[in-house]
């Protein structure tokens, strides 16, 4: 990570602090909405946490049920990548808290730790809707419906969460895009287009691999040619990280309709950078790089790190050689300023 970069983040991280005084997190979870998982929500509170909360194998600094503050009196939604939960992006749901924002994770039905059936395009098109209810959840539960502003909402996306950000600020995909995507770039960017069913070794049986990924693709997604998208006009900020951005019609984000920031990962092996946060970048007149990580895997931007991952997740999400985890708080505070920024100037 440059010398420079380094510089941009230490001021985002002043810029962010310089107008809100850091508080505690509180942790709560609403019940989920139809068609849809939990929604866990980090925000504001007085209340130091006594000791750590333990979620599974994560050790989260928060009270649980403690009383909100209002903070800066702003919202930002958190859409996970797939197989995901909340616990891994505690870190970075913290930094906007510190910033005075309120964070609610829902997690998507279909996509997330325990529930894996409906991965990939089905769970794509519905992960917008799932962000709408989770602004509906907030808004109706008594402790956060006086407090906070739900005409101006941020969204973060990481991964397939990445699209669901890029969905919201307006860009159109299909699946039929994504096979057309992966007609034409099959062995770049296997992992993108078989995920974590099979891997290309070099071996006698890669030419078979790629063939029968060709048939399924074709076969679930060819035909499949309705443009998708979601209008959600409490959203006013949007930041997508790593995103999944194959099946994306690049035209419509030429000029999105929010304020958009990116975070790019230049040794992605999940979703090759060229295919999806260069295309973006390319594609976008108005984006803002908000962090690169130029050594940066797929799963960088996570913390905590998920342990005991199967190997081929492990592979596709471990930090490449030469990744500095140190620089992780400057990225999470570049990515709160982005939303001071464009909710609570």
């Amino acid at each position: 990570m440059s010398g420079r970069f380094r510089r941009l983040l230490a001021l985002a991280a002043l810029g962010t602090a310089a107008g809100l005084a850091s508080a505690a997190t509180g942790l709560t979870v609403l019940p989920a909405p139809p068609d849809s998982g939990p929604v866990t929500v980090f925000y504001p509170t007085s209340t130091v946490a006594a000791s750590k909360l333990q979620r599974g194998p994560f050790s989260i600094d928060a009270t649980l049920n403690a009383a909100p503050l209002r903070g800066n009196g702003h919202l930002v939604v958190m859409s996970h990548g797939s197989g995901g939960s909340p616990w891994p992006q505690a870190d970075l749901a913290q930094t906007l808290v510190n910033a005075g924002f309120t964070v609610a994770m829902p997690e998507h039905a279909g996509d997330n730790w325990h529930d894996m059936r409906d991965v990939g395009p089905a769970t794509w098109k519905h992960r917008p809707k799932e962000v709408s209810q989770a602004i509906d959840a907030m808004a109706a539960d008594a402790r956060f419906a006086p407090l906070l502003d739900f005409q101006h909402v941020g969204v973060y996306g990481m991964s397939a969460g990445g699209l669901t950000a890029l969905t919201l600020a307006g860009a159109r995909w299909s699946p039929a895009g994504l096979s057309k995507h992966c007609d034409a770039h099959l062995t770049e960017d296997f992992p993108t287009c078989v995920g974590l069913l099979t891997e290309l070794n070099g071996g006698p049986f890669d030419p078979l691999k790629r063939t029968i990924a060709t048939w399924i693709i074709h076969f679930k997604f060819a035909d499949d040619t309705a443009m998708q998208g979601w209008d959600e006009p409490r959203i006013k900020a949007a930041v997508a990280s790593v995103p999944m951005a194959a099946p994306v019609d690049m035209a419509s984000l030429v000029q999105p309709r929010i304020p958009l920031g990116l975070v790019r990962a230049g040794k992605d092996g999940w979703l090759a950078p060229p295919w999806h946060i260069d295309a973006v970048r390319a594609a976008c007149q108005g984006c803002t790089l908000v962090a690169d990580m130029p050594d940066g895997g797929h799963g960088s931007i996570l913390s905590p790190q998920p342990p005991d991952l199967p190997a081929r997740a492990a592979k596709l999400l471990t930090d490449p050689p030469g990744f500095d985890r140190g620089a992780l708080p400057g990225v999470y505070a570049a990515i709160a300023a982005f939303f001071v920024k464009n909710l609570a100037p």
